[in-house]
């Protein structure tokens, strides 16, 4: 699951559970901050990223800073399935700041990717961000600008157009898209081209995501990411009686949630 969210001063994502998956978190404009029922806390800024893995169980609130000049705060939050064997880990946090996402500018500097998780054109981002395998590349192209990037062989692939007009494929499949659309690609190739047209009047700029196929069952309910329904039933269950993961919901309130709480 992609969520592109705008949030406007007053609202915010306060306590809620989840298990069994792992978010990321890109923030594209003004600043958010974290807590949860651990004691972790943090705050991330413009370009930054959180990853998060729920494993067996987490509580926490997600509340963005209140601008001054109430502008909103937007971001993008990618839910990645946890593999079977992986849904009961402790869960854990990780922050990694823009200043860290190495980049790599190609074709006489008129395409630029910042390499948050994965390889571009001989770049490979920071290790061990999150336990699935998943690639995610933000790449802006300027007119006439062109670039083809190498994917794993059979990972499933998406990107998601932020502005501009961006074609992507060759030949007869090219395909121009415009701004906020999915293109989901095929699995049976290794690379995904993408070009802006020299007579464009603004860049093309995109998130480009793929991950490694689990081929399991998947049931979401709410903020529950599982393998069966029987899972999501004991996860309530669990989440509800403060058990298996969920001991320390027992009585816990977020500080930063505490602003919507009427």
């Amino acid at each position: 699951m992609l969520d592109h969210f705008t949030v406007f001063p007053g609202a915010g994502f306060p306590d809620h559970p989840h298990r069994g998956q792992e978010t990321i978190t890109y923030l594209l404009e003004g600043s958010f901050d974290h807590e949860d029922f651990a004691g972790n806390k943090g705050t991330i800024q413009t370009g930054d990223l959180q990853f998060m893995t729920a494993g067996r169980g987490i509580m926490h609130a997600e509340m963005p800073h209140q601008n001054e000049d109430g502008s909103a705060n937007v971001g993008m939050q990618l839910w990645v399935d946890l593999p079977e064997k992986l849904k009961t880990v402790e869960p854990r946090y990780r922050d990694l700041r823009a200043a860290e996402i190495p980049s790599v500018d190609v074709d006489d500097d008129k395409v630029h990717v910042k390499v948050i998780s994965g390889q571009s054109h001989g770049v490979d981002s920071v290790r061990d961000l999150a336990y699935t395998p998943v690639w995610l590349l933000d790449i802006n192209i300027k007119p006439g600008g062109k670039v083809q990037q190498t994917l794993p062989e059979g990972w499933n692939a998406f990107a998601y157009t932020l502005s501009g007009t961006t074609t992507f494929g060759r030949g007869k499949d090219a395909t121009s898209i415009g701004q906020y659309h999915n293109v989901v690609f095929q699995q049976d190739g290794d690379s995904v081209t993408a070009e802006v047209s020299a007579d464009a009047n603004e860049d093309g700029h995109f998130l480009l995501i793929a991950g490694l196929p689990l081929d399991q069952k998947v049931v979401q309910y709410g903020p529950f990411v599982l393998n069966s329904q029987d899972q999501v039933y004991q996860a309530m269950l669990d989440y509800q009686s403060h058990s298996n993961g969920f001991e320390r919901a027992k009585g816990w309130r977020s500080e930063i949630g505490k602003s919507m709480v009427h």
